[in-house]
């Protein structure tokens, strides 16, 4: 399994924890540290278990308000990076 610790900008969360599958290809588990509780955890159990491509997909450039970006698309990039490690 993949971990990483990540550091979202501009949005409630001081951080994101993803957990992807040893080949890159599968979220194990998100947790969020901040951000709106309900929500925050709401997307995690969403994502559990699915492919990264496919989260990425559709979460990536969700924007919360004027931020230009959001917690989901915070995420994505934090699972993009988990990827990284994956493949190198």
């Amino acid at each position: 399994m993949i971990s990483l610790d990540f550091t979202p900008e501009r949005v409630c969360p001081r951080n994101i924890h993803v957990e992807i599958s040893d080949d890159g290809k599968t979220i194990e588990s998100v947790a969020f540290d901040g951000g709106c509780n309900g929500n925050t955890k709401a997307v995690a159990k969403l994502v559990a278990g699915k492919p990264v491509d496919e989260i990425v997909e559709l979460l990536a450039g969700n924007q919360c308000r004027t931020r230009g970006t959001s917690c989901a698309d915070q995420m994505t990039i934090a699972l993009r990076q988990a990827q990284a490690r994956a493949t190198a």
